[in-house]
């Protein structure tokens, strides 16, 4: 497991944590010959604390070199948590960026390239304030409502969400594929 800082109370006999810093390859890069699948969470909690940049320099491209160097490491299956609309067209920076760095990932050309791609990732805690305090307590009344084409935007549980990717590791599959809020479910329900 590569990350800025260390996991607490993980205490286990098949991870190793290694403390890297995600925006220098040379500090993992070593780590990933040997592996066959890759699962990448990096990025911003709020972009908007932050300049465009900022953003795109974490968001983009490290995520791009990070794939890169996985890809040449001889990593088979990349994971990536992007974002529900990411459209590298898209007249909103945030979509934009996340629709071209999922672009960026497709010219790499991974056997199996999964994006898991998230409306609103609803925490057990608020770490963000108000807006966030609001976004929980809200987003879940609106499930219901999100139904056809809109149930992509309904809000997923974070557990649900890793018990979705970590089962989707050990799920056979080949090529792009694109994961919403229904495959999430899907995919949880075999962990």
């Amino acid at each position: 497991m590569l990350g800025r800082r260390p996991v607490a109370n993980l205490a286990s006999s098949v991870v190793a944590q290694h403390i890297v810093d995600p925006l220098d390859a040379s500090t993992y890069e070593r780590l990933l010959p040997g592996h066959d699948c890759a699962v990448c969470t990096l990025g911003v909690s709020q972009p908007s604390k932050m300049t465009r940049e900022e953003f795109i320099r974490i968001d983009k491209d490290a995520v791009l070199s990070f794939g890169a160097q996985c890809r040449s490491a001889g990593i088979r299956h990349f994971e990536l948590l992007g974002s529900a609309s990411a459209d590298a067209r898209s007249r909103f920076p945030y979509l934009k960026t996340k629709g071209e760095l999922r672009d960026g990932l497709v010219a790499l050309e991974f056997e199996r390239l999964s994006i898991f791609q998230p409306s609103m990732i609803l925490t057990p805690t608020n770490r963000f304030g108000f807006s966030q305090a609001l976004t929980l307590t809200f987003w879940p009344l609106l499930t219901p409502a999100l139904v056809g084409s809109w149930r992509k935007y309904r809000g997923v549980r974070v557990e649900i969400l890793g018990a979705a990717m970590a089962a989707n590791l050990v799920t056979s599959g080949q090529g792009l594929e694109i994961l919403h809020w229904d495959q999430f479910l899907a995919l949880a329900a075999k962990s």
